[in-house]
């Protein structure tokens, strides 16, 4: 399959039952229900997909069941990023070897890695595996922002490195990312608030949280901003920052996710601990808002 990273990407949740075991049957469905609302690929096992309360082996076949259900119709990025640079390498090997299309390599968090060992660590990375690769930038979840120097350099050594996921929010950063590496590869916004600002800066799509609920509603800002049709892109875009506030920034996002699907018939499940699921209150508002948005 020709990588063609544009449009919209669910990075989605992984659907576990009451002992907490993948649901597989669950996850098959929820691959049609993004798939069939526009999607243009499926992100797994990213921050969405709760990869750090996964193990190796249940992140493989995540990755291997996503990429049978998907069936060659959208690419499948299987995020790989772990603390260590060892265990990065295994991952994206294990994406390869089920077949995933390219890897979302995530910044190392715990500790936080100086510039040199940053570059130094993607650069083994990309040195160990054949695999495109897109860089993650997420400093909610890694608590620092990866250097902008450092993601140049990696992308003028690398033609491997595809895109660039940034879920910093600030979009004078992801303007600063496509004036200095947009005409080299991908940049793509991270969070559903700057959609529309990132695409009119050259982005080239989004990888974005709300995009496993609403999916449609994403993908209709990519294709009306597409046709020129900027009223119509910003009154879609606004819609999605009101829905954002309240999955992403005012609840525990994977478990106020994994609610709002539930609540639209769709097969989440429920979080893997110690994430809970969402108060009862909590459950109400985002039902009662979750209506307005359909």
């Amino acid at each position: 399959m020709v990588l063609n990273l544009k449009g919209i990407m669910p990075p989605h949740i992984t659907p576990f039952d009451e002992d907490e075991q993948i649901d597989e049957l669950a996850l098959r469905r929820l691959v049609h229900y993004w798939i069939n609302s526009g999607s243009s690929g499926l992100v797994a096992c990213g921050s969405n997909g709760e990869a750090p309360y996964m193990d190796r082996t249940e992140r493989r076949k995540v990755i291997e069941i996503v990429v049978d259900e998907v069936n060659g119709q959208v690419p499948v990025i299987a995020g790989t990023g772990a603390p260590s640079t060892r265990e990065t390498i295994d991952l994206t090997k294990d994406a390869k070897d089920v077949g995933a299309d390219a890897a979302l390599i995530v910044a190392p968090y715990y500790f936080t890695p100086n510039d040199d060992e940053l570059l130094n660590h993607y650069r083994i990375v990309l040195d160990s595996v054949d695999l495109p690769v897109i860089l993650y930038n997420v400093p909610k979840f890694t608590g620092y922002n990866m250097s902008i120097g450092v993601i140049r350099r990696l992308v003028d050594e690398y033609s491997q490195v595809v895109g660039i996921k940034d879920s910093s929010g600030l979009i004078g950063r992801i303007s600063e990312l496509i004036a200095y590496v947009g005409d080299k590869t991908s940049v793509l916004a991270g969070t559903a608030d700057v959609i529309l600002p990132s695409l009119e800066v050259g982005a080239s799509g989004a990888i974005v949280a709300i995009a496993n609920v609403v999916p449609k509603l994403c993908c209709d800002i990519y294709d009306a901003f597409q046709r020129k049709d900027y009223d119509e892109a910003r009154r879609l875009h606004l819609k999605a920052v009101l829905l954002n506030e309240l999955l992403v920034k005012k609840n525990n996002q994977v478990s106020a996710i994994k609610e709002a699907l539930n609540i639209l018939g769709q097969p989440a499940g429920l979080p893997r601990k110690p994430s809970l699921p969402v108060r009862p209150e909590a459950c109400e508002e985002i039902r009662t808002q979750l209506l307005k948005f359909i």
